[in-house]
């Protein structure tokens, strides 16, 4: 790809300027999570089980939130994010509660050259992958950190949404990793109304393409599982037809909204 780093310092941007305003939004609630509350769902905690004493390494962990649930839960937890603006609160935020949490700034294609460690648990969630134009370079990431027989644990967002536009009203994007897809949007998905404007560059990654990059790299699926349903409300048109479960209205179940992964290392 020309000018490989571009999408980087782009992308890195729009996270530092997101961050601000993510933290004081009810999406976040912030607040409550400082109070103690926890900010896991039950997909991905049902995959996760006992977490006492256990290493987990946080990929694109943003300002925090999980990784420092994670270390509530009894972990040794490490998060890594690019945004340098997300790290620093994530610090302040362990520092705040007494947690001892570690936290990373850097590409998390670069992680091997920041953190020499091997972990129990690699994880990561919801709108992470989008983000990253090599999925062969990310699972080797994963690989390189787990110990064998490690654990890696996945919940994001079906690349079926992907290829909606904002309003599901029609198939716009291709299922497939075809180009980079470049956007200028209003607002973020944790306030709507922000007046916050950003450019980014992601891109669309179907199921095989994981599947695929996680196998090649020596892990072994355990489950995959897929949902028709996002326990966020970070999309449009949407609909709660159950407490924390979210729909987008006109779509009902005819969707997968989110897809998980259990895989473990060879």
């Amino acid at each position: 790809m020309k000018n490989d780093f571009d999408y980087i310092k782009t992308n890195k941007q729009t996270w530092n300027n997101k961050t601000a305003i993510h933290i004081e939004s009810e999406f976040y609630n912030n607040k409550s999570f400082l109070e103690g509350k926890s900010t896991l769902n039950s997909i991905e905690l049902s995959l996760l089980g006992d977490l006492n004493n256990k290493r987990i390494l946080h990929l694109q962990c943003h300002f925090g939130q999980d990784t420092m649930t994670f270390s509530r839960l009894g972990a040794k937890a490490t998060g890594i994010d690019f945004s340098d603006k997300a790290i620093e609160k994530a610090r302040a935020f362990s520092e705040k509660l007494n947690l001892d949490t570690t936290f990373i700034c850097c590409d998390i294609y670069d992680t091997p050259n920041h953190l020499d460690e091997n972990f129990d648990i690699v994880f990561t969630s919801y709108g992470t992958i989008g983000w990253l134009p090599d999925i062969d370079k990310w699972a080797a990431v994963v690989s390189h950190f787990l110990k064998p027989k490690g654990r890696f644990i996945m919940a994001d967002f079906h690349p079926v949404i992907w290829m909606f536009d904002n309003d599901f009203k029609k198939v716009f994007y291709s299922y497939f990793n075809i180009e980079p897809i470049i956007e200028l949007e209003s607002g973020t998905y944790a306030d709507k109304n922000s007046k916050i404007e950003t450019k980014t560059i992601t891109w669309n990654h179907p199921t095989s393409e994981v599947l695929n990059a996680l196998i090649q790299s020596g892990l072994e699926i355990n489950s995959f599982n897929e949902y028709d349903y996002s326990p966020y409300n970070c999309f449009n048109q949407t609909e709660e037809f159950e407490k924390g479960k979210f729909r987008i209205k006109h779509l009902g179940n005819k969707i997968p909204m989110v897809f998980s992964i259990e895989a473990t290392k060879k």
